[in-house]
């Protein structure tokens, strides 16, 4: 499954400093029925767990062409963290993005972005503190509005179980196909952690998240 996708860039993580709690965070997916429960949408389904756990919905705001809602920084009870759901094509994600920060007047250091990774074993969860965009282009797309590499990422491997499922199709078929059922515990699974994982990031900081959760 390597080469399936290119790899990240060869930023070392020890070229970013310790990032702390972030101040918005962006799923990645496309908008709209036929894509929900899809392997692409995994970012959604990761900010849909989390606002559950916070017992918060999400509401449509124009003026970012998003879905919004926020939850309690745990690190300050005082603050906001905004979760974020693109309403544009995934491969736009970056307008939205830019716009949000834009208002918000935060840095790209400040955004973490949830997204999908077809060269990681299913259910792993690998957070780093930036480099490029290993092909995924609403990572990309966001990378080129913040004219800058170093936006945090938690990726979420959604390769197949059965190697052989992918081998007969594209990638682009493959990432817009629904999880087989056999994969869906191990899923439901791997999202309850992803959520955990974020529940610490913002009481940690990325450099000790990474430790914990980089299985």
């Amino acid at each position: 499954m390597e080469n399936m996708m290119e790899r990240e860039g060869s930023n070392k993580e020890s070229d970013f400093p310790n990032i702390s709690a972030p101040k918005l965070i962006v799923g990645l997916g496309n908008p709209g029925n036929r894509y929900t429960g899809t392997r692409h949408n995994i970012g959604f389904a990761i900010l849909d767990a989390l606002a559950r756990l916070h017992k918060v919905s999400f509401a449509f705001e124009s003026k970012f062409n998003a879905e919004i809602t926020t939850i309690p920084a745990l690190a300050s009870l005082e603050e906001k963290v905004t979760l974020m759901k693109p309403r544009t094509l995934m491969n736009l994600s970056g307008t939205a993005v830019e716009t949000y920060m834009r208002f918000a007047q935060i840095e790209s250091s400040q955004v973490l972005v949830l997204l999908d990774d077809v060269s990681l074993p299913l259910g792993k969860l690998r957070f780093k503190p930036g480099g490029s965009s290993g092909g995924q282009r609403g990572l990309e797309s966001i990378l080129t509005h913040c004219s800058s590499q170093r936006v945090p990422r938690l990726r979420f491997g959604i390769a197949p179980m059965e190697e052989e499922e992918f081998s007969r199709k594209s990638l682009n078929e493959f990432v817009l196909e629904p999880f087989l059922i056999d994969e869906l515990p191990k899923v439901e699974t791997s999202l309850q952690r992803a959520v955990e994982a974020l529940e610490y990031l913002q009481k940690e900081g990325l450099d000790k998240t990474m430790n914990a959760y980089n299985s």
